[in-house]
Formats: C-alpha cells, structure tokens, sequence
C-alpha cells in the first residue's frame, strides 16, 4: 500500500535516513528523508517537464486533473484509513475532504476550458494614428514555471498533496514539486501514487510533479532556494511560514512566497443581535470554534461585544456549550502540547479572566475560553496571536467606539465577521471599511468554518493572515498565482502558441 519513499519523475526513490509518523493508534510507519541532492533531481525534472508542460493546451491539462481526481477516488478507502491513522480525523471529515479535493481539480479543470482566467487583452494596431502609429499589442497570462508547495498539517487533502495549490499550479502549467507535512506522510504517499498513476495515463513528463518527504527543514530550506522554483505556496504556521517567506526574499533572484499563516477570525457581535439572540450565536460559536478541534485556518477565536448583562450572558452560554463538549484528537503531539502551552500563556496574561480552562490530556484537547476588556486587549499583542485549537477568547468594548478602537487595532486576518439584526445597520456601516481593510472575506450572521471552493471565493488577507493580499489559496483565482501577464507587440499569430 506505502511506498515510504519520495516520487521523484515517475520512479520511487530511498534514501538513507528515514523518520516515522505518530499514529492516533497501531504501529508507525517509516518514510525516507529527503536531501538537498534529492530536492535538485525533483526540480531539474520539474524544469525540464515545463518546457512541454507549461505550453500544453488548456483542454490537455483539464483532462489531467479530472484523471487525478479520478485515481484519488479509487484509493479513497485507502486514503481515508490512512489519514484517520495518522491525524485522528474522524472518517466523515476525511471522506468530505476528499470530495472537496477531488471537486476543486474538476472545478479547476472546467475554469481553465473556458479559459477567461487567461485575461486576454488585444489592442489592434493603429498605422495611421497621429502623432504616432500603434503597434498591435496582445496580452496574456502565462505559466511561471515550476512552484514548490508545502503541504498543511490540518488538511491532509484539500490543503496538502493534490490540494488547492498543486492543483492551481497544474491548472495554470507549472509543475510542481510538494514538500509533504510530516503530520500525514502516509497519507501523501498514497495520494502521490494517484497522481503519478494519472501521469501516466495521460501520457505526460513525468517530472510534471514530484513528492519529498521529511521531518526537518533541509529539504524544505533547498527546494525554496533552488534557481529554478519560480514561486512557493504554503499553509501553516506563522514562525514556519516567515521563515521561508524570507529565504524566498533573500534569494539573488526573490520569488513569490504565497503564504497562509494565521488568523484569529474575529466576530463582532452588535448589540440588536446580542440582546435578541445572545444564547444563539453563542451556541453557534461554540459549534464553529470546536470543529474539528479548533484546528481550522477560519477557527473564529475571537468575539468582540459591548459590555453589560446581556455579554455575560453570552459569555456563559458558550461557556455551557463548550464545556458540553468532549476531548478531541489533535493532529500531532506537537500541536497538542502547542495549544496547551498557548493557553496557559493566555491565562497568564494581566486582566484576563479565565472562564473554562482544561488543556486536556496527551494528545486530546478540550476548550478554552477567556475574556478581557478591550483596553487590556488593545494594550498586549499577545492578546491578538493565534492560538491554534479550540481556544475562544471574548473582548467587552465599554461603547461602540470602543469595538471599533478594536477592530482597527488587529492585524490582517482571513475573515471577520458581523453579527447584526436591522437596527444595528449603523454601527455595522461603522465597521465596514474598517473590516474590509483587515480581511479577505467578510460575513454576516454566519460563521466563517467553512470556505467555499468557487469562483468568488477569497481565501487570504493582509499580514500575517497572508503574505501576499492580493492573493487567494481556495477558489479560481487562486490560479492567477502561478501566471504572468507577457505582452506581444506585433507577433504573428503562428508564434503564438497554445493558451
């Protein structure tokens, strides 16, 4: 079932070291670790498949996602085992994942048929323009080459192997080298096998994608450096992420470095709706900020309200909803002593009250939930960093001014959201342009769990909730990373080329 290698042009390489994933339970599994001279054969192979990959038709590489998605499903029981193994997702989640996966390659496929996300602009020649002639000019978005990706601890499918953006770099030409998240290498190992099998059956360079594992950060620190990497996509960790982002911006020739680090997803719950449905939207809460134990980019950590009876209320009924809800699995022991350590750090903090306070045990989380004042909250930035679990912290504004001091001190963020009912229009007009600066999605009586793959999705924000604003890692525009606009300036249509 494992080939506990590394995929490199079609053939299964070993190399001499090897380190282990962490089971939920039975027996671990041992992976090859890959080096520097490793990482360079992925990427001379990625090169070297660009130069028939990057110029293929757009009704070619649609096929060869729809073929990937396609092998995906016919390992799906295998997937799902293996990834319930190694992340303690349950298998509902894994299998709804795999659907997402498997829907955004198809969705993607579709995207790059009708082929509007190539942004063709053509001005035709004017000779006979005074005081000067124009030429013909003809624009275009091209592949970049080939683009590193990192995959995610938390989404062993939708955000890793065959993920949102292998499968964006695919769509638009590049190939593509993935650096597996040692949280789930079995699972990669068998999705890799998927893609490797649709290689085949289309027929195309082998070296068009290419798996290396490990658990350190050589072969990671290589692959962002190579020459010829024209751009990286990554999900994780805020530390990890700004360490490669700067490798990436110190390189001779700097690259792209499309990262997703961390969010604390702010909700602002407006007055109207707190007193008409307070308990509601703190149930609501609950439920979105334990999914999945907290473990969710979108995991809405942070709720702001205006103090009084009716925030004392809310902050007691999410107390009863999450104190309602039993220990859950996190992804690695890592993580699970990350959450610990974050929370106690939380608590620690002056003018914080700790409301449910219980780390859990091992590898098992149970909620948190704190509340402070907006001034303490304004006042400490360890306040505004992200915590990645189950763990909820609540800010009392003394006024509306107050809420929106707060909303105009966070960081970039991938979502905020607005609870408001119709009398609380005017403070939520307030709020805003204040909140679209901040975010890449902003909702309204929702919660943002959830993200949908589509063509107006926005799945990013300014720093550090992303390191490039005007980018998007879910949805069809996140193609547009992996492309460049080329000018043509009176080129016959013959040296065009497929778009």
């Amino acid at each position: 079932m494992l080939k506990s290698k590394h995929l490199v042009s079609g053939e299964w390489i070993d190399t001499t070291a090897h380190f282990s994933n962490q089971p939920v339970s039975g027996k671990p599994d041992a992976f090859a670790v890959a080096d520097p001279d490793l990482v360079d054969q992925a990427v001379q192979a990625a090169e070297r498949a660009f130069w028939s990959y990057g110029y293929s038709s757009r009704i070619d590489r649609a096929a060869f996602l729809r073929q990937i998605a396609v092998e995906i499903d016919l390992r799906g029981d295998l997937i799902t085992e293996m990834g319930c193994k190694e992340t303690g997702l349950p298998h509902a989640r894994l299998i709804g994942e795999r659907g997402r996966t498997t829907g955004q390659l198809n969705l993607f496929a579709e995207h790059i048929e009708e082929g509007n996300y190539l942004d063709r602009r053509h001005d035709v020649a004017l000779p006979d323009r005074s005081p000067a002639p124009r030429p013909d000019l003809r624009m275009v978005q091209r592949a970049i080459g080939p683009v590193a990706v990192f995959g995610a601890s938390n989404f062993p499918l939708a955000f890793s192997t065959a993920g949102g953006d292998t499968a964006a770099a695919l769509a638009a030409g590049c190939p593509v080298v993935v650096k597996g998240h040692p949280a789930h290498p079995g699972t990669s190992d068998i999705v890799a096998q998927a893609i490797d099998a649709a290689i085949k059956h289309c027929g195309i360079d082998a070296g068009v994608f290419s798996l290396i594992q490990g658990d350190g950060f050589i072969a990671g620190q290589a692959l962002v450096q190579h020459p010829l990497i024209r751009a990286v996509g990554f999900t994780g960790s805020l530390r990890g992420g700004r360490a490669l982002f700067d490798l990436c911006a110190a390189r001779p020739d700097p690259i792209p470095f499309f990262g997703e680090l961390g969010s604390i997803n702010p909700m602002f719950v407006l007055p109207a709706a707190l007193g008409h449905r307070g308990a509601e939207i703190a149930a609501g809460w609950a439920g979105s900020l334990t999914i999945g134990a907290g473990q969710f980019c979108t995991n809405p950590g942070l709720v702001v309200l205006i103090d009084g009876v009716e925030a004392q209320d809310f902050v007691a009924s999410a107390k009863a909803a999450l104190k309602d809800t039993s220990p859950q699995v996190m992804l690695t022991d890592g993580i699970a002593a990350a959450f610990v350590q974050g929370g106690a750090e939380i608590a620690a903090q002056n003018g914080v009250q700790k409301v449910l306070m219980d780390g859990g045990e091992t590898r098992r989380a149970t909620p948190q939930l704190f509340a402070t004042t907006a001034k303490e909250w304004l006042a400490n930035d360890k306040l505004s960093e992200e915590v990645f679990g189950p763990l909820g912290l609540v800010v009392l504004a003394e006024t509306a001014d107050e809420m929106m001091a707060v909303a105009k001190g966070l960081k970039g963020q991938l979502t905020c959201t607005l609870h408001l009912d119709d009398s609380d229009i005017s403070i939520a007009k307030n709020l805003m342009p204040i909140l679209e600066r901040k975010a890449g999605r902003v909702l309204a009586n929702g919660f943002p769990t959830g993200v949908e793959v589509s063509d107006a999705m926005v799945h990013g924000g300014p720093y550090p909730a992303s390191t490039n604003f005007g980018a998007t890692s879910v949805g069809t525009l996140s193609i547009r990373r992996f492309l460049r606009p080329v000018c043509y300036q009176n080129i016959p249509d013959s040296l065009l080329g497929a778009d």
